[in-house]
């Protein structure tokens, strides 16, 4: 695995991945989404660029896909529409990205003879747990238009390996937070609109519980997943084996940043009942029994970190703290 490509690589966790895949010594491609600004999202703002060959495209072009392809070893695959608000209004856009983006570039990574290729995934898609700690063998559960784009796209992704002997992992990550994550989840909103003053903190349901991991973490699941031969074919949750609500997550932020703000239910924040995915926790089981992965990260340790960079100044500018971000 000496030449990798990151798709999404202008976004939250791919930033974070190509960035410890160079430390890791690797020669990495990254693809950010073509625009006229020629603007790379998180990349322009990591350590050693220059060590990147940053690529502007976009997943739905399966021509491109081919190209951006060539002469690599390992793939993994992040560019995605993620967004479960939007989801909503815009649901044939989740199917373009997710569903055919992810076909275009198994499509091509298969013609181009990849070694491995890891497939991003989601907890979205078991939807509120019919049992925990959920496993792998958990049913899916299409609960937004988000989630059901996702599901399809590891459908496809697994049918690349059942059919082709694809050397498919799909990766599962739980709900990942960190510096440079969009305000559109629930720890940047919390964070950002405390380090901006408020006094009413502008929130959905508090009632939900999730299963947060600090990026770095998530990072290195990818990792250690790419170095197993022994995940190929499989799906494999990322996560920490540890449930908290949204309600004490805020609370536990205050506490870090000694904030007494109050909270106010924000209508247009709220999910369709039966769309809210009420209760996610990971089962790590299999990604600890096939890597020996563990998470380094507590929930206290790394909001600590996550909180810290969002009170840099000119990280926080940023964010617009007070607008609802769909």
């Amino acid at each position: 695995m000496k030449s990798v490509l990151v798709t999404g690589a202008d976004g939250f966790i791919g930033s974070h991945l190509v960035e410890l895949l160079v430390k890791e010594g690797y020669q990495v491609r990254a693809l950010a989404q073509y625009n006229s600004f020629n603007d790379w999202g998180w990349l322009d703002t990591i350590p050693h660029l220059d060590k990147v060959k940053v690529v502007t495209g976009d997943v739905r072009d399966p021509f491109f896909c081919k190209e951006l392809t060539k002469d690599i070893d390992t793939v993994f695959h992040l560019a995605a529409l993620i967004a479960i608000p939007y989801s909503y209004v815009a649901p044939q856009s989740y199917v373009d990205t997710n569903v055919m983006g992810t076909v275009n570039m198994c499509k091509a990574a298969m013609e181009n003879g990849v070694k491995r290729f890891l497939n991003t995934s989601t907890s979205e898609t078991y939807g509120t747990a019919l049992y925990v700690p959920i496993d792998e063998k958990h049913p899916m559960q299409p609960q937004s238009p988000y989630s059901a784009s996702k599901i399809a796209a590891d459908a496809m992704a697994m049918s690349f390996y059942n059919s082709f002997e694809f050397p498919l992992t799909t990766v599962r990550p739980f709900n990942t937070y960190g510096p440079r994550q969009s305000a559109r989840a629930v720890i940047p909103t919390i964070i950002t609109q405390i380090a901006n003053g408020m006094k009413e903190i502008q929130l959905g349901d508090i009632a939900p519980t999730r299963d947060f991991n600090y990026v770095e973490d998530t990072c290195q699941g990818f990792l250690a997943l790419a170095r197993c031969d022994a995940a190929i074919g499989k799906t494999v949750n990322v996560g920490s084996n540890f449930e908290i609500s949204i309600g004490d997550t805020l609370n536990l932020i205050k506490k870090i940043m000694k904030s007494d703000v109050v909270f106010k239910v924000d209508e247009q924040r709220i999910r369709p009942e039966k769309s809210e995915v009420n209760r996610l926790w990971c089962d790590n089981t299999l990604i600890h029994t096939l890597t020996g992965f563990k998470p380094k990260y507590t929930i206290e340790t790394g909001l600590e970190k996550t909180i810290e960079w969002f009170k840099n100044p000119e990280n926080l500018k940023k964010y617009k703290a007070g607008i609802y971000n769909v």
